[in-house]
């Protein structure tokens, strides 16, 4: 237990000290239910957030704009083992955020998903996303959703902190009393030892005085 809660605190602490952050931006465009890959090498323990935005094409009013009637699904899996990290569906607009905990290669894919009429209209828009990849220090950022994360785990880690300390308090309450019942036991053998030493001594004392009597009255 006490190795699990260092583990978390240290990872914690590497999040908040970690000073170089590598940030990526692109946009790209896709057809509506297709599903867009692209792959990141991290190593172990590494934070990545992913602010997104995603526009489709009104042929209305011939630009690119925010819809409302769609979900952007997210899939993140460690392709060495295919173990998912996350899996979920979003607003058109937002943010992911996930964690290595291997190092290796990590395919990121995204898909819309449309609700609502056009699904059975069939109508389905060319599709714009802009995202904004930060690898690394993910709570640098001056947003206050951040910063709250921020202090969230600064707490989280200050709340390991103190846990630890009761539980090294606790052991160390344990060892002293095992040890002094460890030194009564030996205390307490020891002296049953000298007392079955007494009786054998005083058995054999009272057995030779015993003899000596019944020669003396006998002669």
């Amino acid at each position: 237990m006490v190795r699990v809660a260092l583990r978390l605190v240290l990872w914690f602490a590497l999040v908040l000290a970690v000073c170089v952050q590598q940030t990526s931006a692109l946009y790209f465009y896709f057809e509506a239910g297709e599903s867009k890959c692209f792959y990141e090498e991290l190593p172990v323990d590494t934070i990545v957030v992913a602010h997104y935005m995603t526009e489709e094409w009104d042929d209305t009013n011939h630009q690119y704009e925010m819809p409302v009637d769609i979900n952007i699904s997210f899939l993140v899996t460690h392709q060495p083992t295919n173990h998912v990290l996350v899996s979920s569906r979003a607003t058109p607009e937002g943010k992911l955020a996930f964690s290595s905990h291997d190092p290796g290669r990590h395919e990121i894919c995204i898909m819309t998903e449309y609700t609502g009429k056009r699904v059975q209209s069939g109508h389905t828009p060319m599709i714009r996303m802009h995202l904004d990849v930060i690898i690394g220090d993910a709570h640098r950022s001056t947003s206050a959703a951040d910063r709250s994360h921020a202090i969230d785990i600064l707490a989280r880690a200050r709340e390991l902190n103190a846990n630890m300390r009761d539980l090294r308090k606790e052991q160390q309450y344990q060892r002293e009393r095992e040890s002094a019942f460890r030194d009564l036991s030996e205390k307490t053998n020891s002296n049953a030892a000298w007392w079955s030493v007494f009786q054998i001594v005083a058995l054999v004392v009272t057995c030779v005085w015993q003899l000596t009597t019944l020669r003396v009255h006998l002669l």
